[in-house]
């Protein structure tokens, strides 16, 4: 926990003011998302506590990106910051990690 936890202090040091980092998970569980759209397993879609929906998110995972659209609420989960479905996962490599320290930026 404390490598996470360090890693997550020296990424949060090198990103703009606008980025965050914490840890991000995945699902592909679902029919209906939050904001009333039936929930698409593979698509670019994301689960945030606050941000609005519709906002866009470019998400980044060991060097590989993809760019999201929030459209869910979660985690729920409280060390986590975002819940990725399963095609975001999978653009960005987290798929067969389930759990990893991501960071995102606003759109």
């Amino acid at each position: 926990m404390k490598t996470i936890l360090t890693m997550a202090i020296l990424l949060a040091l090198s990103l703009p003011a606008s980025a965050q980092s914490g840890l991000a998970s995945w699902y592909a569980e679902g029919k209906q998302t939050a904001n009333g759209e039936r929930f698409n397993p593979d698509g670019l879609t994301c689960a945030h506590r606050s941000l609005p929906f519709g906002t866009l998110l470019r998400v980044t995972y060991q060097g590989r990106s993809a760019v999201c659209r929030v459209n869910d609420r979660g985690p729920f989960i409280r060390d986590r910051v975002l819940d990725l479905s399963r095609g975001t996962a999978r653009a960005i490599g987290l798929l067969g990690d389930g759990v990893g320290l991501v960071h995102y930026t606003k759109l």
